[in-house]
C-alpha cells in the first residue's frame, strides 16, 4: 500500500508549560554571569543578570504607565537592544507585544494602530530616512486607543526606564500569577500582498516552544553565540532568534540596525559566533561582499538559512567558505510560529541542499491535494498543511479570515506547493499562486531558479509568469550577474538551457537587475516583480497573474 503524505514529530523532550518570563528567570538564575545580549554596533553588552534587570525596569515602568495584561504595546523600531527588552518585558505583564514592520509608512502605521488597538507605542525616534516620530505625530490624531507613545533614547523611554528601577518588584509577582502559557503575547501582521496585513495572534506556548526547539535542533547551550543580522519584528528574529538563545543560556549578537553584510561578518568575527541567521539574499551579500576573505569565521558551527527558498548553490558555498557544516534549512510561516520543518546536523549533504528538512517535535505535516483536501501519496506535489501547538491562535480580530487558512480540525493551510519523499523529507516548490500556467503546462518558478543558479555567472536568479496572448503566460527570468560578468541575453541563456531544462521551462524574457524588490524581512516581491514587468515589456495591466 503507498504511504501517504503525512508525517509526526517526535521527541523526548517534551512541550515547555512555562511563560516566556518563567523560562527566561531559569535561564537567568542558572547563567547570570554569561553574556546575553550584544549590540556590536555600539559595543554595549548585557550579562543574563544585567539583561533580567533591563527586562524588569521596562516591565515596571509600563505598568507605571497603567499597561496590564491584555494591552497592546506596540514596537517600532530596528534592531536594537531595547527592542529585546519590550519584547521580553510585554510578556512578563501579559501584555501583547504588536510588532510594527520598520519599513511601514504613515498609511500602514494607522492602519496597525488601529486594528490591533494599540495602547502604547515604543518606537525609535527614527530610521534612515524614516521619521517615524513626525508619522506617529501624523496618525496620533486618528488613533483613538493610542494613549502613550515612548520614543527610544528620548526623555521619555528615559522616563519610562527610571520609573521601572524605582518601582516594587512585587508588583511583577503579581503580575505574573494571573499568567497562562496559553495567553495571547504577541501579534505579528503579515505581508499582505494585496489588501491589508493580518495580524497573527501567538502565545507563550507558540513561541516559546517553537524558540526552545529550533534551538534543540542547533544544538544550542549556554556555549553559544548567534548572530542575528534578520529583523526582530520577524519571527525569523525574535523567535527562532531571541526566544531559541534565552531558553538555552546561549547570547544574542546583534550586529546592526539593519542589515549590513560587512558589519554582520566583523561582528561574527570579533564576537566569536557560533551561529549566523539569514535569508538566502543575506547570504549571498556576505558570500560577494568584499571584505569576506579578512574575516575570521571560524567560530562558526551553525545557523539558519529560511524565509524563502534556499538556492542549492548557495547552501553549498555556505557550508564551504563560512564554514557552517551544521547550518540547517527551516521551513515555516508566522501563523506556525513559525518553524514547520528543519533539517538536522547529522542530515546528508544533499538532504541539506535540497530539502527543508523533516517534521518538528510534537507538529503534524501533511501534503494534499488543493481540490479534494484528500492526502496524496508520498513523491506527490500538493499543499502543505501543519497542526499543533505552533499553529495561531488566529488572526486578530479577523475570523473569518481565521477561517480561511484554518480548518475545522485545526489544519493550518499554507499556501505552499510541496513533495514529501519516502523519508519523510519535505522539497517545497513554491506557491500555489505561484504557479506558471504556459499552454497547459505547470512550470514551478523554484525548479528553473535553482538550474539557472548553476550558470556561471549568475549570482541570484528569479522568475515568474508573465502574460502571454499565445501561451496564457510565459516565463520571465530576473537577474543578477557577477560583477565584471559578460551581459546575458535571452538568446544565450536559451542556449545555456537548451538541452538541459525542457522547452516551455526555459525563460523567454531576461531581465538584468542590481537588486530585486524586497520586503524587509529579505523575500523577493514577486507581485511588484510582475507589475514592474507590465511596463517593461508593454503588456496590458489586466492580463497581470494575481499572486
Amino acid at each position: 500500500m503507498t504511504e501517504l503524505s503525512y508525517a509526526s514529530g517526535t521527541s523526548a523532550k517534551p512541550l515547555l508549560g512555562d511563560t516566556i518570563g518563567v523560562n527566561f528567570d531559569r535561564t537567568a538564575a542558572a547563567f547570570p554571569e554569561r553574556d546575553a545580549l550584544v549590540e556590536f554596533e555600539t559595543g554595549r553588552r548585557w550579562t543574563y543578570a544585567e539583561l533580567s534587570a533591563e527586562i524588569d525596569a521596562i516591565a515596571l515602568g509600563l505598568l507605571d504607565l497603567g499597561v496590564t495584561k491584555g494591552d497592546r504595546v506596540g514596537i517600532w523600531s530596528p534592531n536594537r537592544a531595547e527592542w529585546v527588552f519590550v519584547q521580553y518585558a510585554t510578556a512578563r505583564i501579559g501584555a501583547i507585544l504588536v510588532n510594527i514592520n520598520p519599513a511601514y509608512r504613515v498609511h500602514e502605521l494607522e492602519f496597525v494602530l488601529n486594528q490591533a488597538g494599540i495602547r502604547t507605542l515604543v518606537a525609535a525616534p527614527a530610521f534612515k530616512t524614516s521619521d517615524y516620530a513626525a508619522m506617529i505625530e501624523e496618525v496620533r490624531p486618528r488613533c483613538a486607543a493610542l494613549r502613550d507613545v515612548v520614543l527610544i533614547g528620548r526623555e521619555s523611554w528615559d522616563a519610562l526606564h527610571d520609573a521601572g528601577r524605582n518601582g516594587d518588584r512585587a508588583r511583577l509577582a503579581e503580575a505574573a500569577r494571573d499568567l497562562t502559557a496559553d495567553d495571547p503575547i504577541n501579534i505579528q501582521y503579515t505581508s499582505g500582498t494585496t489588501g491589508f496585513p493580518k495580524g497573527a495572534t501567538l502565545s507563550h506556548h507558540n513561541i516559546l516552544n517553537n524558540g526552545f526547539f529550533v534551538g534543540e535542533l542547533c544544538g544550542y547551550d549556554q556555549e553559544d553565540r548567534v548572530c542575528v543580522p534578520v529583523p526582530f519584528y520577524h519571527c525569523f528574529g525574535m523567535v527562532m532568534g531571541n526566544l531559541a538563545a534565552t531558553s538555552h543560556g546561549a547570547c544574542v549578537v546583534i550586529p546592526a540596525p539593519g542589515f549590513d553584510p560587512a558589519a554582520t561578518l566583523a561582528a561574527v568575527a570579533a564576537e566569536r559566533c557560533t551561529s549566523l541567521y539569514g535569508v538566502p539574499t543575506m547570504f549571498i551579500a556576505e558570500l560577494n561582499d568584499p571584505s569576506f576573505a579578512t574575516h575570521d569565521l571560524s567560530s562558526l558551527r551553525t545557523g539558519i538559512m529560511a524565509g524563502s527558498p534556499c538556492p542549492v548553490e548557495v547552501m553549498k558555498q555556505v557550508i564551504e567558505r563560512m564554514g557552517m557544516t551544521e547550518v540547517a534549512i527551516c521551513y515555516g510561516m508566522t501563523e506556525t510560529s513559525p518553524v514547520s520543518t528543519q533539517t538536522r546536523a547529522d542530515d546528508s549533504l544533499d538532504r541539506r541542499v535540497s530539502t527543508v528538512g523533516t517534521v518538528h517535535p510534537h507538529l503534524e505535516i501533511k501534503v494534499i491535494d488543493p481540490e479534494s483536501g484528500v492526502t496524496v501519496p508520498r513523491g506527490t506535489p500538493g499543499e502543505l498543511c501543519t497542526r499543533g501547538y505552533s499553529v495561531m491562535l488566529g488572526y486578530w480580530e479577523q475570523p473569518d479570515k481565521t477561517a480561511e487558512v484554518i480548518d475545522s480540525a485545526r489544519w493550518m493551510h499554507t499556501g505552499d506547493l510541496a513533495v514529501m519523499d519516502a523519508e519523510g523529507y519535505v522539497n517545497i516548490t513554491g506557491r500555489i499562486k505561484d504557479m506558471v500556467i504556459r499552454g497547459g503546462e505547470n512550470i514551478y518558478p523554484r525548479e528553473v531558479e535553482e538550474f539557472l543558479y548553476t550558470h556561471p555567472d549568475i549570482v541570484d536568479a528569479q522568475v515568474i509568469g508573465v502574460p502571454d496572448e499565445k501561451y496564457g503566460e510565459e516565463l520571465m527570468a530576473w537577474i543578477r550577474l557577477r560583477p565584471g560578468a559578460e551581459p546575458l541575453t535571452a538568446e544565450s541563456l536559451r542556449a545555456f538551457c537548451t538541452g538541459r531544462l525542457a522547452h516551455f521551462k526555459i525563460p523567454r524574457y531576461v531581465h538584468l537587475v542590481d537588486e530585486f524588490p524586497m520586503t524587509v524581512t529579505g523575500k523577493v516581491r514577486k507581485v511588484q516583480m510582475r507589475e514592474e514587468a507590465i511596463g517593461i515589456l508593454g503588456l496590458p495591466d489586466k492580463d497581470v497573474p494575481t499572486a
